[in-house]
């Protein structure tokens, strides 16, 4: 998937994998999690800017269980760093961040790296600059049935906890 697809899909595992009351959920929270759900493509913005190729580390250890330990530790604790950072658990930065190795692994044929650094999976290949942009662009549209299903379970599950929270 690409950065929409991924947003996505980080929205409806946040709602998953949180039981926090639904008012809660702020514009702060909304664009951590995009970040979050994006962070393993992190990969192709240091292979554009060390090697002026997106795909010179793709699919590495940024796509791997570890990675999405680490970020989910770091995530958690980096609303000490600002009060605009909002304060999420380690388990829902953790499963958010892996949200996009499971999607890139599930939705695409490129391996990933899920146990490096015991393996890793390079992407082979070369994207620039115009490559990567052109296709965040232009090529959302090939992740409609991911979008669609993501955002059907991220407001299914914010209604259920409103329905909820409204009949206790």
């Amino acid at each position: 998937p690409l950065p929409i697809g991924h947003a996505a899909l980080g929205l409806a595992t946040y709602e998953l994998s949180n039981h926090s009351d639904a008012s809660r959920f702020r514009i702060r929270t909304f664009l951590f999690l995009i970040v979050l759900a994006n962070l393993p493509d992190v990969d192709v913005l240091f292979g554009l800017l060390l090697e002026g190729n997106g795909s010179a580390f793709r699919r590495g250890p940024s796509h791997s269980v570890l990675f999405a330990i680490a970020a989910g530790f770091i995530a958690s604790h980096a609303w000490r760093l600002s009060s605009y950072i909002p304060r999420l658990s380690f388990w829902c930065c953790s499963t958010v961040v892996f949200s996009h190795v499971l999607a890139d692994y599930f939705f695409t044929i490129s391996p990933v790296s899920f146990f490096w650094p015991l393996s890793v999976s390079w992407c082979g290949g070369y994207s620039n600059w115009g490559d990567i942009v052109g296709s965040v662009l232009f090529d959302g549209f090939q992740d409609i049935g991911v979008i669609a299903a993501s955002l059907a379970a991220w407001w299914g599950m914010r209604w259920m906890k409103h329905f909820r929270s409204r009949t206790k």
